[in-house]
Order: structure tokens, then C-alpha cells, then sequence
């Protein structure tokens, strides 16, 4: 009996993606459910009592909540092409750094976005970004040859923040300051597994600029 997978979510999300491209590596069919985050279903806030967030990943009817403990629990459950590192040194790496992105680099890249590339603010994002920048080093992605956990979890970064850029005309990320991530941000978007996760980038433009463009 087949595997009954849904995905809670909407597609312009970057946490909604991190799932999706996790799906795409392990090539696990699932159907994707688009929630109103004006108007969640009933279906959510049961699935996820606690935060009523997107994604929700149900797997035969078990419900999983939180992008990134859905992704590890992706690795867990199914066998394929591995997210994390199977070296326990190399896994705890893995995490602290995804970690990172999410509790430094992308509320701070946030906060540069929101202040239409304030000097100040675009500084404190530098500084969180160039410890990324020097992560990288000269690998192709942060999983050495191949996408781990830290690549999908820092996927804003890769294509949000330039729809952003592009929105509002402002440069956070240049490619003199941050040879690294800049290169890294071309191999994780054409990645096959990234690529068919993507939201269209259009959209997002138009998101970033109703959110934050200036009247």
C-alpha cells in the first residue's frame, strides 16, 4: 500500500519549499494542500494546534509540523538520496548551521529587506552573512557536491532575497562582497530538486513589492 503524503501550505513560502525540495530529492509523490492564511482550514489548526503554521507535512494520516524537523523527518522516513550527513560530526554541523540561517541570517536579511537597504541594517546582515560566506569556502554547496539540510534551509537566500533586490532596487548581496554565497546561490536555484520547488519568481517580486514597496 502506497504511502498517503500531504503537504499543508502556499507556494510563495520559503518554509513551504524547504519541504518540497526535500520531497523532490527523495522523489516521494504527495499532494499539496493550499491553505488562506486569512482563512486556515479546520485541517490545519488539527494538524498543528500549537503554532496553526504552515507547512504541515501528514504522512498516513501522522502529522508533522515545523520546516525543518519536517525535513529531517523526511531523511528519517525515507530511504533515497540523504539530506543530512550519515558522520554524527558532520550531521551536528549540518544542524547548527541550518540553525543559524534561521535564527540570524534570514531575520537579519529581513530587517535589511523591511528598511529598503538601510546602511545600518544591511551591515548587521553582512555580518551574519559573511560567516556563510566563509562556511562556503569553494564547495559548490554547503553539502560538499550535493544539497544537504543547510542548502535547503537557507533557499530564501538563494531566491527570495533577489526577488527582493529586484523589488525594491536595492543590492544586499553583491557578488565583490560575497563571491561564495553568489555562487552558491546559482548551483542551489538550478538544482532539479530546488528548481521544481520554486514558486514563480515574478510573483515574488510583486509580493516584495506590495509588502514593502514605498508609496
Amino acid at each position: 500500500m502506497a504511502d498517503e503524503v500531504k503537504l499543508y501550505g502556499v507556494a510563495g513560502s520559503p518554509f513551504v519549499c524547504r519541504v518540497k525540495i526535500a520531497l523532490n530529492l527523495k522523489e516521494i509523490k504527495h499532494e499539496f494542500v493550499v491553505e488562506d492564511l486569512s482563512n486556515k482550514s479546520a485541517h490545519l489548526i488539527k494538524y498543528n494546534p500549537v503554532h496553526k503554521q504552515i507547512p504541515v507535512l501528514v504522512h498516513n494520516g501522522n502529522p508533522v509540523s515545523e520546516s525543518l524537523v519536517i525535513v529531517e523527518y523526511i531523511d528519517d522516513a525515507w530511504k533515497g538520496v540523504p539530506v543530512l550527513p550519515q558522520d554524527a560530526h558532520e550531521k551536528a554541523r549540518a544542524r547548527f548551521w541550518a540553525k543559524f540561517v534561521d535564527d540570524k541570517c534570514i531575520p537579519a536579511v529581513f530587517m535589511a529587506i523591511g528598511s529598503h537597504g538601510q546602511e545600518q541594517a544591511v551591515a548587521e546582515a553582512h555580518d551574519q552573512l559573511q560567516f556563510l560566506e566563509n562556511e562556503l569556502k569553494d564547495k559548490k554547496f554547503f553539502g560538499g557536491d550535493s544539497i544537504n539540510l543547510v542548502d535547503i534551509s537557507a533557499v530564501f537566500l538563494a531566491f527570495w532575497l533577489g526577488a527582493a533586490e529586484e523589488a525594491l532596487g536595492i543590492k544586499i548581496v553583491t557578488k565583490d562582497k560575497f563571491p561564495n554565497l553568489t555562487k552558491w546561490s546559482d548551483n542551489c536555484i538550478n538544482c532539479q530538486a530546488v528548481k521544481d520547488s520554486l514558486p514563480p519568481r515574478d510573483d515574488l517580486v510583486s509580493f516584495f513589492k506590495m509588502r514593502f514597496g514605498k508609496a
